[in-house]
């Protein structure tokens, strides 16, 4: 099987799948630049948003994983030349997608005031925080629903068509925040805080649709549930099963560092929410080139061709670093514009002016840690991927989050944790990468 790994086919993975990736952080970008600027309230309100999104990105990371199962067995079935065997897969995945999701909602959505407490949010954050998460709630099976179906393109190699599902869904959100947080005299009321949520589930529910509408039209993907169950689900499982134990470690450290910012004070949490918002939004962008791993790989791996596997990974981590850097100077040239832009309450932007800067340089990290995230998720290694979490997650970012708040480090000591954490998971898919192809 022949298969080109020149930079303009690399590019035409990639790109689409940045563009693709860089939406959902844009759209919780947007809205929380929107509610750190309303007249009143502004930094609980932002706190609110920024506490809501770090648990429900919890959640839709943790079950959103079958994304990456689905295009994993995908691709290596095409790599094969087998697909034909796995047509029925992703609508079975989609189904159990549906059930598991329907049941976490039902057991988080009337405990929600319960589950914000233990972010240490109290007072008018608290209820924000209420109010904001039960809206936000109805779209999530919506969103995990159109990542499985964004999983079966990825592993049809496409990613032009995630892109604009992506695109369509990031336009109507923009719109929407605009129209129904603030309104329109005589016609809308302002909404403030529950339009920005609103405006995300209607924009989730309107890409749903338009993955149902591409994946009907442009795929031989069965759309229809069959019995029995195809032979692969159980693998579907198992790699869905270690990649929620690895997101749930990813989460204990994202939820960790929460709390310990929030304990530092309102100025403290909304600073740490805006820079941790950025921070995603740049690792979407590496997790272009992380995508054009996972599906590539996958098709290598399916093929047993472990010399353009070589090739792919050091192709992928030049172009990685490049983009870390781009990301370091852009970032350090806007370095006080976003402040001024995310929050007008002069508290904040100096907490956030203090210790961003440790969040800029940390993205040629970033980039290595994402490379190897998406070529070992192509591969189906998610066992590995699960222990090199808990390993970055309990013997890295836990104890130096420990020692850091010991020593009064405060924010400083949240993203000196987060540098350690990265460093880890890089460090050891890298060392692991080389005895995969020694084998």
């Amino acid at each position: 099987m022949k298969v080109d790994l020149s930079f303009k086919s690399i590019n035409k993975l990639a790109v689409p799948a940045l563009i693709a990736g860089i939406a959902e952080p844009i759209i919780s970008a947007t809205d929380l630049a929107i509610i750190g600027n309303l007249p009143k309230h502004s930094a609980e309100a932002a706190a609110a948003v920024g506490l809501v999104s770090v648990f429900l990105n919890a959640l839709i990371w943790m079950l959103g994983q079958s994304r990456s199962a689905i295009s994993s067995i995908v691709s290596q079935y095409l790599g094969a030349g087998r697909l034909h065997e796995v047509k029925n897969l992703p609508m079975q995945a989609i189904t159990i997608i549906i059930i598991v999701s329907l049941f976490i909602l039902g057991i988080t959505y009337p405990f929600a005031r319960e589950i914000f407490s233990l972010y240490n949010a109290k007072g008018l954050v608290l209820d924000y925080c209420e109010s904001y998460y039960k809206i936000r709630a109805i779209g999530f099976p919506l969103l995990l629903v159109t990542f499985a179906i964004i999983g079966t393109f990825r592993g049809l190699q496409n990613t032009y068509y995630p892109m604009l599902i992506a695109l369509t869904g990031l336009v109507f959100n923009l719109g929407l925040d605009v129209l129904l947080v603030f309104g329109i005299e005589n016609y809308i009321p302002p909404m403030g805080l529950e339009g920005a949520a609103y405006a995300s589930v209607i924009s989730q529910a309107v890409m749903l649709v338009l993955a149902f509408f591409f994946l009907i039209k442009k795929t031989n993907i069965h759309i229809s549930i069959s019995l029995p169950f195809n032979k692969e689900i159980k693998n579907l499982v198992v790699m869905i099963l270690n990649l929620f134990v690895r997101t749930l470690a990813l989460n204990i450290a994202l939820n960790v560092s929460s709390y310990y910012a929030t304990s530092y004070g309102i100025a403290y949490i909304n600073a740490y929410t805006i820079a941790i918002n950025i921070w995603f939004l740049c690792a979407f962008i590496i997790d272009g080139y992380a995508s054009a791993g996972n599906m590539i790989s996958g098709k290598l791996y399916g093929a047993k061709d472990f010399g353009n596997m070589s090739i792919l990974s050091k192709k992928l981590t030049k172009y990685g670093l490049v983009v870390g850097l781009v990301l370091i100077v852009f970032l350090g040239v806007l370095y006080f514009p976003i402040g001024k832009l995310y929050s007008n309450n002069e508290l904040v932007r100096d907490q956030f002016y203090e210790t961003f800067w440790m969040a800029i340089i940390m993205q040629p990290l970033c980039a290595v840690a994402f490379i190897y995230d998406g070529m070992y998720k192509g591969m189906g290694k998610m066992k590995k991927l699960r222990n090199v979490l808990l390993i970055a997650t309990f013997l890295g970012f836990i104890p130096v989050m420990i020692v850091t708040d010991y020593f009064n480090l405060k924010l400083y000591g949240v993203w000196l944790s987060f540098m350690v954490w990265i460093f880890l998971r890089g460090f050891l898919l890298k060392i692991d990468f080389k005895k995969i192809l020694l084998k």
